[in-house]
């Protein structure tokens, strides 16, 4: 028989953790967001029309490859690691059966880059050599994540913390170097993802001074593969639905409007990820841990979510309806002062933002608990529903019909959400 659920703890106790967390992760998040608003401003000055729209499109495509290593080795490399002892048996067996998945997912993002250059990387115009060097910078990144990932699972947040940092200054400084040298942007944007590569070297010697490296023996383990299979599952619909999406919208505006007025909204979308990428980072390093330590106790765990829930969501309006009020001025400083002129496309993607990060709080129990089926099934009715009101929506509003899609489809997602999980949070 299984123990009883334990008394939930007291509100305070409960927000009082997630709120220490949060704090403990500002360092790494400050950086992280400093470093994505310099290189903006890099790409929006220096990269001529177009520019800014190239980086998102150049990042869209990192992800498009990084996103099942990211979103779901990693994750469930943290989520089985976090309790065992470093060298131990069953931790080998683990950091086995991710180091073979990351490669696998390595191997075919390279051979689909050279295979099928036109429609991946066409945009920047570029040749096999470039495609190549694309390929070697993506090796670098991913297995800095996943050293930076057995530091997460085994606590060591200070260590993180120094890696983001030095990830973070060393983008924007190898961009400002290709441009300011007369370089053009695709070779600055590859500049950018080798700079970051390179931190591989840093995270290493950091993991192995702390031995949470021990040398592989024996075959890969097969329930680890099963195990962490189900979070690749997890992934590839964060990808196909999720991130394709993303990278066919942005082509599709760029054919009906044009490089230099697709940047209006691109403007917009890239201040919405940099505050996404806020969000996303304290989510990822302080709930989400903690949301899956919670799993043997479904009342505390629900009571965790329904605070968090209930701070985020006043905390969150309030933030974005300031980020609103500041509009015309905070647009021509982060960017250029052409960028003042995307303003009315700001109102419905705060809208979409507020709500896609509500949805995201609660779509995180189906990650803790690995529910794959439930899982896919939402991000591929999500992006059906989002294909339907763009195709209603462009036609009639033209560059406005994007955010207003997203912020209709994060609405019904939400409402769904709240009545799934009801039980859940109750």
């Amino acid at each position: 028989m299984t123990a009883p659920d334990a008394q939930p703890e007291p509100r305070a106790a409960v927000l009082g953790r997630f709120l220490r967390g949060s704090l403990g992760s500002a360092v790494a998040v400050a950086a992280r967001t400093a470093g994505a608003l310099l290189l903006n401003k890099l790409l929006a000055v220096y990269g001529g029309p177009g520019g800014l729209t190239l980086l998102a499109h150049f990042q869209n495509l990192m992800a498009l490859f990084t996103t099942l290593p990211n979103d779901g080795v990693h994750v469930g490399v943290v989520k089985y690691l976090a309790p065992l002892r470093a060298g131990s048996g069953r931790y080998r067996a683990w950091l086995g059966a991710g180091l073979l998945l990351n490669a696998l997912a390595l191997g075919l993002s390279v051979a689909l880059v050279l295979l099928v250059p036109g429609p991946l990387v066409g945009v920047f115009q570029m040749g096999p050599g470039w495609s190549l060097l694309f390929g070697l910078g993506l090796l670098l990144l991913i297995g800095h994540a996943f050293v930076v990932t057995l530091l997460l699972a085994a606590g060591r947040l200070g260590a993180y913390v120094g890696l983001t940092v030095l990830l973070s200054a060393l983008g924007p400084l190898a961009v400002a170097a290709v441009l300011g040298a007369g370089g053009s942007v695709p070779y600055a944007l590859l500049a950018y993802l080798g700079a970051q590569g390179l931190t591989l070297g840093p995270a290493a010697w950091v993991a192995a001074r702390a031995r949470l490296l021990p040398r592989l023996r024996g075959r890969i383990s097969r329930p680890a593969l099963r195990g962490l299979g189900r979070f690749l599952l997890m992934a590839l619909s964060v990808l196909l639905f999720s991130k394709v999406v993303d990278f066919s919208l942005r082509e599709l505006l760029i054919r009906q409007f044009g490089l230099a007025a697709t940047d209006l909204w691109q403007a917009v979308a890239k201040l919405s990820d940099n505050y996404t990428m806020v969000f996303s980072a304290v989510m990822s390093s302080v709930y989400y841990p903690r949301l899956a330590a919670l799993n043997a106790r479904p009342a505390a765990r629900g009571q965790f979510v329904r605070m968090v829930l209930l701070l985020l969501a006043p905390g969150l309006a309030l933030a974005l309806g300031l980020l609103w009020l500041l509009r015309g001025w905070l647009l021509p400083l982060l960017f250029e002062p052409r960028f003042a002129a995307a303003d009315f496309l700001l109102s419905p993607q705060l809208l979409a933002d507020w709500a896609k990060f509500l949805t995201w709080t609660l779509l995180f129990l189906l990650t803790s608990q690995a529910r794959v089926g439930r899982y896919v099934a939402v991000q591929a009715a999500s992006a059906v529903v989002l294909a339907g009101l763009l195709a209603v929506l462009l036609p009639r509003y033209g560059l406005l019909g994007a955010p207003l899609a997203q912020a209709a489809r994060y609405g019904l997602l939400l409402g769904w959400c709240l009545w799934f999980f009801r039980r859940e949070i109750r």
